[in-house]
C-alpha cells in the first residue's frame, strides 16, 4: 500500500477516536504511543533535531504501524521499547531519532495524564446526565411534602423538590471538583525524559499543544515523577467523594423498601427483579446496582491511594491504573443513577399521610408561641415536647389531640417555668393550622428553605448552572479536537511535504 495512503488510514483513525468520547471511545496505549509519535517527530523536525528527509521517512513508518495495529488483529503493543522496534524495520535506525529528549519515564506520565483525562470527560458527562435527571425531578416533585430525616428519626417535614435539589447542589460542588483536577490533570510531561530533560532543544510547550494540552508542568522532576503520585490520587479522591454522596442518596431511597407501602418505589420492570420463592418481592435491583458501582469506586480509588503510600519517586508502583479504574466505576455509578433515576416514582399522598402520622411539624408550634404570642422558645418547645409525649402514649395522630388536653399540657408546660395558669394564645384553628406541614413549609422564610419562591429560584439556578456543565465539557472536547486536527495537519506536512517552490 502505498505510503499516502496508509497515512490517510492513521489520520482518520486518529479522528475518528478523537469524535468518539464517551467510555466506549477511549482509547489504548498503543493510540497514545502513535500520538506521542506524531507529535515527536513534528517538533524534532521543526526544532532542526532531525532531519525533515529522515523525518518524512519515520513519519511514514509511523503512520503504516498504527494503519496496520487499527486493521483487525493487528499489534497494538503498549510499551514503546515493543513499538520501535516495528518503526525500525520499516524506515531503519534513523527513525529512533524521533525519540531524541524523551524517555519512557515522560511517555508513560504523558500516558497516565491522557488517560486520565479522557476519563475526567466522560465522569464529566456521566454526571451531567444525572444531574439532568435530578433536576427534573425536583421540577416535576417540587411541591410534593416528604419526611426528612435526622438520626434516622423523622425531623422535619419538606418537599421533595428542596431535598433533590439539595442533591443537585452537591452534584454541582462534584462539577467543580472535575473542573479543578481537569486543569491539573491536562498539562504535560512531555519533553522532560527521565525527570532532568536533555541537552536536545525540546520544546516541551510545542509537544503540549499539539497532544491537546493546555500547558506544562513545569518542573521535569515533577512532571516524570512526583506529579504521578498526587495527580493520580486527586482523581480517585474525587471519584471516592462522588460516590459517597451518590450512596447516600441511593440509602435514602433503599431504606424506603422496608416499608410495607413506601412513598418512595421503582417502576417495575428492568429495574427491579422478583424472588425464586417469595411471590410478593419486588427487589429494587437497580438500587443495588448503582451501591456496586459507588463501593467499586471507592474500593478502586482506595487502591490508587495505598500503592502510592510510602514509595519513593521514580517507582512503578502509583504509575499504573488504579486512578483510571476508579474513574471508570465513578462514570459506571452516574450511568446507572440516570437509569434508576428514570424509575423513580413518588406517591404524593403516601408520603404526606406519612408526615401526618407522626410530629415533625411541633418545632413549628414552638417559633409560632415565640412570634405570635411573645412565648419564649424553651417554654415553647417544653411544651411541644409533653404534646408529643402524650400523642405518641395516645396512640394519638397530632390532628386528633383534643385540643383541651392541649390547653391542659400547655398550662403544666408553663407552671414547669414559674408561669402560674397559663393558657395556650392559640385558638383551636390557629393550633390545628400550625400542625399541618403545609402551613411549616409555606411559613419558611430563610434562604435556602422548602418554600415555593425559594425552591422556584434554586431550581432556575440549578439549570442554569447545569447548562455552564454541559457547555465546559463540550468546551473542551473541541480543544482536544481542534488540537488532534492540527496534529494530524502538521504530521501530515512532514509525511507528505508540499513541492518546493521553483
Amino acid at each position: 500500500m502505498a505510503a499516502a495512503s496508509l497515512l490517510a488510514l492513521a489520520l482518520a483513525g486518529a479522528r475518528a477516536d478523537a469524535a468518539n468520547g464517551g467510555a466506549s471511545g477511549l482509547h489504548d496505549n498503543f493510540f497514545w504511543l502513535g500520538q506521542f509519535n506524531k507529535a515527536s517527530i513534528v517538533m524534532t523536525v521543526e526544532q532542526g533535531i532531525v532531519p525533515r528527509d529522515i523525518g518524512q521517512k519515520t513519519a511514514r513508518a509511523v503512520a503504516q504501524v498504527i494503519a496496520e495495529g487499527d486493521k483487525p488483529g493487528g499489534k497494538r503493543p503498549g510499551d514503546y521499547l515493543q513499538l520501535e522496534p516495528m518503526i525500525v524495520k520499516i524506515a531503519g535506525a534513523d527513525a529512533t531519532r524521533m525519540h531524541s529528549g524523551r524517555s519512557r519515564q515522560d511517555i508513560l506520565a504523558t500516558t497516565r495524564r491522557v488517560m486520565l483525562r479522557d476519563r475526567l470527560l466522560d465522569l464529566y458527562e456521566a454526571l451531567d446526565q444525572a444531574h439532568a435527571s435530578v433536576n427534573a425531578l425536583a421540577e416535576k416533585y417540587a411541591d410534593a411534602i416528604v419526611p426528612a430525616y435526622t438520626n434516622g428519626v423523622q425531623a422535619q417535614p419538606t418537599t421533595y423538590g428542596h431535598y433533590l435539589l439539595a442533591f443537585s447542589s452537591v452534584l454541582d460542588r462534584d462539577a467543580a471538583r472535575l473542573r479543578e483536577a481537569y486543569a491539573r490533570v491536562n498539562l504535560s510531561p512531555m519533553g522532560a525524559a527521565a525527570l532532568g530533560t536533555s541537552s536536545f532543544p525540546i520544546d516541551r510547550k510545542r509537544l503540549a499543544a499539539l497532544l491537546g494540552f493546555d500547558g506544562v508542568v513545569d518542573n521535569s522532576y515533577d512532571a516524570a515523577q512526583f506529579s504521578q503520585i498526587d495527580v493520580g490520587a486527586e482523581a480517585a479522591s474525587l471519584a471516592s467523594t462522588m460516590a459517597l454522596s451518590v450512596g447516600a442518596f441511593v440509602q435514602d431511597v433503599h431504606t424506603q423498601y422496608q416499608q410495607a407501602k413506601p412513598w418512595l418505589m421503582l417502576t417495575e420492570g428492568k429495574l427491579t427483579g422478583t424472588s425464586s420463592i417469595m411471590p410478593q418481592k419486588r427487589n429494587p435491583y437497580a438500587l443495588n446496582d448503582v451501591r456496586l458501582a459507588a463501593s467499586e469506586a471507592v474500593a478502586d480509588a482506595m487502591a490508587a491511594l495505598v500503592v502510592a503510600h510510602n514509595v519513593a519517586p521514580g517507582m512503578p508502583d502509583y504509575k499504573r491504573e488504579q486512578a483510571q479504574d476508579a474513574l471508570d466505576a465513578a462514570t459506571d455509578m452516574y450511568l446507572k443513577l440516570d437509569d434508576m433515576l428514570g424509575g423513580l416514582v413518588l406517591n404524593r399522598e403516601r408520603a404526606l399521610a406519612e408526615v401526618d402520622a407522626d410530629y415533625s411539624t411541633t418545632t413549628e408550634l414552638a417559633d409560632v408561641l415565640q412570634r405570635d404570642a411573645n412565648v419564649p422558645f424553651r417554654i415553647g418547645h417544653h411544651f411541644a415536647s409533653d404534646l408529643v409525649t402524650y400523642g405518641r402514649q395516645n396512640n394519638l395522630k397530632p390532628a386528633d389531640i383534643p385540643y383541651a388536653e392541649a390547653q391542659r399540657i400547655y398550662t403544666a408546660a408553663g407552671k414547669a417555668y414559674g408561669m402560674d395558669n397559663a393558657k395556650l394564645p392559640l385558638d383551636e384553628p390557629r393550633f390545628r393550622q400550625v400542625l399541618t406541614a403545609q402551613n411549616m413549609i409555606a411559613s419558611s422564610k430563610g434562604q435556602g428553605g422548602p418554600q415555593p419562591a425559594e425552591v422556584s429560584r434554586m431550581l432556575a439556578d440549578a439549570k442554569q448552572r447545569l447548562s455552564a456543565d454541559v457547555a465546559w465539557v463540550q468546551a473542551a472536547r473541541d480543544r482536544l479536537m481542534a488540537a488532534q486536527d492540527n496534529l494530524d495537519r502538521a504530521f501530515d506536512n512532514v509525511a507528505n511535504p508540499p513541492p518546493a517552490k521553483k
